[in-house]
């Protein structure tokens, strides 16, 4: 681990009603410690529904879980039914917004150029992105994961300033480790997190690449997390189905505790 300090995102994707996420983030705060916080900075991603009763029972209750946005409308404003804007999830209080999840690219057909909007939007409204970016199987079994992945990551900071860039999150996620319990080895995770900061390297400057935390997600679990977690260029895990637990994510939230 390096001097960054670590951040372990929980993304809930579809699940939990309003009140859920409320009993969810109590159960969670209950299990962490000052330890915990001390270790690692914590967030959940709750659907758009439960983002205002999750603000409320931090605020209430002074914890200190951040918190944010599965996703951003590329939009500030105007005539795009369903979509939600940022300048709504800055007042919701939320400190991140992820842009570019395999599932958004994938259901919902968004490109490089829809992710780089979202990201410029969130950048907008003082949110700050979790930029994910993955290969697909046969990208990989084609030998080209690599330079597939630098392309996306390219691409979603396309008009963003060093500084900007210094602030942001990263997520490697593989799309085939996503929800299926197959997970990149510690090595193989290791070392694509490595190119990306290379590739920020190449983009930005040394500065700029050594202040960008980059997470790995796909399958993480509590049994896995320390591996992860000892690999030089990955600084925190998002995190989907293992998220759902709170005990369980809490032990992430711990690795240096899990074997």
């Amino acid at each position: 681990m390096s001097e960054r300090m670590a951040l372990m995102v929980g993304n809930w994707k579809l699940h939990f009603t309003h009140i859920e996420a409320i009993a969810y983030v109590q159960k969670l705060a209950f299990r962490l410690t000052d330890d915990d916080y001390a270790r690692a900075e914590v967030a959940v991603l709750p659907p758009f529904t439960a983002l205002r009763s999750v603000q409320t029972i931090i605020d209430a209750d002074r914890l200190r879980i951040r918190y944010g946005s599965q996703d951003i409308s590329a939009h500030p404003s105007g005539p795009y039914t369903g979509e939600v804007a940022g300048g709504m999830l800055a007042k919701l209080g939320c400190t991140f917004a992820l842009v570019g999840h395999s599932e958004r690219r994938q259901h919902h057909g968004e490109d490089d150029a829809l992710v780089n909007a979202k990201l410029q939007a969130a950048l907008s409204c003082r949110l700050t992105p979790i930029l994910a970016v993955g290969e697909s199987l046969p990208v990989r079994q084609a030998g080209n994961a690599i330079s597939h992945t630098v392309n996306q990551l390219r691409a979603g900071l396309a008009g963003v300033s060093a500084e900007q860039a210094a602030d942001m999150v990263i997520a490697y996620e593989p799309i085939w480790a996503i929800g299926t319990g197959e997970v990149a080895t510690p090595a193989d995770a290791g070392q694509m997190a490595g190119e990306l900061r290379a590739a920020l390297v190449e983009l930005y400057s040394a500065a700029c690449a050594r202040a960008v935390r980059i997470l790995y997600g796909g399958s993480v679990k509590a049994s896995n997390i320390r591996s992860l977690m000892a690999q030089d260029d990955i600084d925190g895990a998002l995190v989907g189905g293992a998220s759902l637990d709170p005990e369980e994510f809490a032990r992430i939230v711990r690795w240096p505790a899990q074997s």
